[in-house]
């Protein structure tokens, strides 16, 4: 139930995006530009300049009073990007699409209820051990226009007794899109490794005489692979453990490569908190380069003996 649910949620949302950019398209054709002074026309600002504009309001600065606080642009900016045509038929696509975005929003709405209402009638496995405080800025201020509106996070932790969110690069949509896809119950694969090849993210070597002569790819569809894949690619920036070995990933294989590799770590970590109930805990970005770095000093010191010589450290300047 809850992978349909999550399923015909996400469906609606690309459903809504694309009423979205038909709208900016009818804009644009208008000659009004709205997209050269807000992100988005979904936001406060934009929904209520174009209803106003769907009412039969046409004077541009009246519709920029419109403008929310939180608009880096001023209204007069707004207004002079409000100087159009007022097409009859663009008009009416414009309506059009606009109610099939709030349709769009009503059913995400009732998506979000029958989802909630199923989560509170899961088993709590989490045997009523508190949620971990999110105290990680950049998690706690993050928002989504297509985020639910419940407390998801909470929900997820008392259906499976784990956090998933804890791990870097998995916030609570991309919990919900491996819980719905692939359950809690990892008892299903025998190992992690099981885990990981039916995600389709280990690798695909040509073996023949134990040496690898040739690789290919494993193209997949399946959603979790997908939600970690996008996981993976947002450690780039994160000043964390998984980012700093994604940076080094990314920088000695290339990006494909170091998505799918920390794609596959990420699957090790969900399967071990979800199988063994393992909490994660990061250990920060300058232990790792701590550990790259010791492990270089091997390398350098086999090598160099392998030659014949002797490293000696020098003292810092």
């Amino acid at each position: 139930m809850m992978r349909t649910y999550w399923r015909q949620r996400n469906d609606l949302v690309q459903s809504a995006g694309r009423h979205i950019q038909r709208m900016q398209k009818a804009l644009t054709q208008m000659n009004i530009q709205l997209a050269n002074v807000l992100s988005d026309v979904s936001g406060v600002t934009g929904q209520a300049i174009i209803k106003a504009i769907l009412g039969g309001e046409r004077d541009p600065h009246r519709l920029a009073a419109f403008r929310n606080p939180r608009v880096k642009a001023s209204e007069e900016q707004i207004a002079w990007s409000l100087e159009g045509n007022w097409k009859e038929d663009l008009l009416f696509v414009l309506k059009q699409e606009q109610d099939g975005y709030e349709f769009c929003e009503k059913q995400m709405a009732e998506c979000d209820r029958q989802l909630n209402h199923y989560l509170k009638q899961r088993e709590d496995r989490s045997h009523g051990a508190p949620l971990p405080e999110e105290k990680r800025k950049g998690r706690r201020k993050k928002k989504s226009g297509n985020k639910p509106q419940f407390d998801l996070r909470t929900g997820l932790f008392r259906m499976s007794g784990t956090d998933l969110t804890r791990v870097d690069g998995i916030d609570a949509m991309t919990a919900t899109t491996i819980l719905s896809e692939a359950g809690w119950d990892m008892s299903k694969w025998v190992t992690e490794d099981h885990f990981v090849s039916w995600l389709r993210l280990c690798p695909d070597n040509r073996i023949s005489g134990d040496k690898v002569i040739g690789k290919g790819r494993l193209p997949t569809n399946n959603r979790v692979t997908i939600a970690l894949k996008m996981a993976a690619s947002t450690l780039r920036l994160c000043d964390t453990y998984l980012g700093a070995q994604f940076r080094r990933f990314r920088t000695r294989l290339g990006a494909p490569v170091a998505i799918k590799a920390m794609a596959a770590k990420l699957a090790r970590l969900v399967y071990r908190m979800l199988c063994y109930g393992m909490k994660y805990v990061d250990k920060g970005a300058a232990l790792y380069q701590a550990q790259h770095r010791q492990l270089q000093i091997k390398q350098l010191t086999r090598k160099a003996i392998s030659l014949g010589y002797q490293l000696i450290r020098v003292p810092a300047a």
